[in-house]
């Protein structure tokens, strides 16, 4: 059945207006008309089933008539990547939604390249790619923020998977016995981390300094491989 996340409050008999573009799809695309029935969620009232209660010129009308189920919280892992070229980023948010992550921060490092970021583009692949793959929520993408900034701000109660392109423990050991249940997972740029980015990322006492294998690996597939291997350890794989 077909999914749209709808940010508007949800409960028995609450009228919903889609956008447009997200009208457009139901009735152009899918050609549904009103009486047919979809799922909806709002990342806090779970999933719901809904029925088109009315076809307009500009849009449609749909009617909340049942939930079908709760509102289930993802891993608490938040993605950090390094800005990089659009396909690759696009990319990676895109596979961070589909394996569980809370929230994308995007970030600048000494050797990130400048680049013309669309944000309202990055957010609808997470919503798209949360409408697939059955999540009751969409994960947040934050403006970019320095490297530094991020560290200084740090909650130090979330632990840090610091993905090193020059060594580590092996990813599953080290996650293993580090223990815990809020994370986030460093991704570098294309170029790596600086000698000095990485002293202090090494330094810090909530950081977790690990391996993804002995290949060196692009940026988008650092991130995929280190979530896949964070969910094997610690996420919520087993549930």
């Amino acid at each position: 059945m077909i999914r749209l996340h709808i940010p508007q409050p949800l409960s028995p008999g609450a009228a919903l207006a889609p956008t447009l573009d997200q009208s457009r799809y139901l009735t152009q695309v899918m050609r549904l008309k009103a009486g047919d029935e979809l799922l909806v969620f709002n990342g806090t009232d779970g999933e719901w089933r809904v029925s088109i209660a009315e076809v307009l010129k500009k849009g449609v009308v749909l009617k909340a008539e049942e939930k079908v189920r709760d509102q289930i919280n993802p891993p608490d892992v938040h993605l950090l990547i390094a800005t990089g070229k659009k396909a690759a980023l696009e990319f990676a948010v895109e596979k961070a939604t589909e394996l569980g992550a809370a929230h994308i921060r995007l970030v600048t490092t000494a050797r990130t390249q400048p680049q013309h970021l669309r944000l309202d583009r990055l957010d609808a692949i997470a919503e798209e790619s949360a409408e697939q793959t059955g999540r009751l929520d969409v994960p947040p993408v934050d403006e970019p923020v320095k490297l530094d900034a991020l560290l200084d701000g740090w909650d130090a109660s979330r632990r840090l998977m610091f993905c090193d392109e020059t060594g580590g423990e092996p990813a599953m050991k080290a996650l293993q016995a580090a223990g815990g249940s809020s994370w986030a997972i460093l991704i570098g740029p294309e170029g790596g981390f600086t000698l000095e980015e990485r002293d202090r990322l090494r330094a810090l006492p909530f950081t977790t300094a690990v391996s993804l294998g002995p290949r060196v690996l692009r940026a988008d597939t650092a991130a995929t491989t280190a979530l896949s291997l964070w969910q094997a350890a610690v996420g919520d794989w087993d549930r």
